[in-house]
């Protein structure tokens, strides 16, 4: 009689709620991409819908509050979730409708890509947009990953990067991950903050060309490496490492900026 065949391990399970990119260089499909790269199953919450190509984003539609809430509400009855990370909302009622999802797994850690404008410069924010990411999001947030402009915006008081990167553990991050990608440095400097100081820094070479999408890679990362038990700077680390491969291996397939392969590793 032939036995049973042994269940294969169960992936964790990382939920994204982010915009949807046509171009699959960013969003929600980069999320995915990223997530399953790291062994993990990827579920999907659609924020808004954007028409964007690989230069700039050219409009944003979003998605009703009820139907954020219900696309999630259906997978977290369904599947033990491990992970949120959260990218472009759109508007304060998603942002209000993902705090009311967060606090339904309030020990579930949470991954904030705060996107307030797009790779090729369209604002994507608002002063009330801001403000509801302040008051709603950064208290539950475990691992924040802003660029210094993104830091600049949330951040309530501080005047250089680090100082600011303080401020937004006082709002009520757990952790900052500030990037350094639109800093005017020769390498690209990231830098983890916790426990109301600065815990590592980093070094990667700057790449010549400027990618879509590599802020949701590094984050849905940082996502995929917490959920699966990593200490956090062991994750983020980690996370940095996979990103920088995939933008070393990335492609201009359009014509702006180039796209990342989230699955470089298999060439290898």
């Amino acid at each position: 009689m032939l036995e049973e065949p042994t269940p294969a391990p169960a992936a964790p399970v990382i939920m994204t709620l982010a915009g949807h990119d046509p171009t699959g260089g960013a969003g929600i499909q980069a999320d995915i991409e990223a997530i399953a790269s790291q062994g993990c199953h990827p579920v999907s919450v659609i924020t808004c819908l954007t028409v964007q190509d690989t230069r700039n984003v050219q409009r944003i539609e979003p998605v009703a509050d009820y139907l954020i809430e219900q696309q999630a509400e259906a997978v977290l009855a369904d599947m033990p979730v491990a992970a949120f990370k959260i990218g472009l909302l759109g508007s304060v009622a998603a942002v209000e409708a993902v705090h009311r999802i967060l606090l339904q797994a309030p020990d579930v850690p949470v991954i904030l890509d705060p996107v307030l404008a797009a790779g090729g410069g369209k604002n994507l924010s608002s002063d009330r947009l801001i403000e509801a990411i302040r008051e709603y999001l950064l208290p539950l947030t475990t691992l924040l990953t802003p660029n210094v402009p993104e830091a600049a915006n949330l951040a309530m008081t501080g005047t250089t990067p680090d100082e600011q990167a303080l401020s937004l553990l006082d709002q009520g991050c757990a952790h900052v991950l500030l990037t350094g990608t639109h800093a005017a440095t020769e390498r690209v400097e990231n830098a983890l903050f916790g426990e109301g100081k600065r815990l590592r820094t980093w070094a990667w070479e700057r790449l010549p060309e400027t990618y879509h999408g590599s802020g949701c890679t590094l984050a849905s990362a940082c996502a995929a490496n917490l959920a699966k038990g990593m200490e956090t700077s062991k994750a983020v680390a980690a996370a940095q490492a996979y990103a920088w491969g995939s933008l070393q291996a990335g492609r201009k397939l359009g014509k702006g900026q180039w796209i990342p392969d989230r699955f470089y590793w298999r060439q290898a």
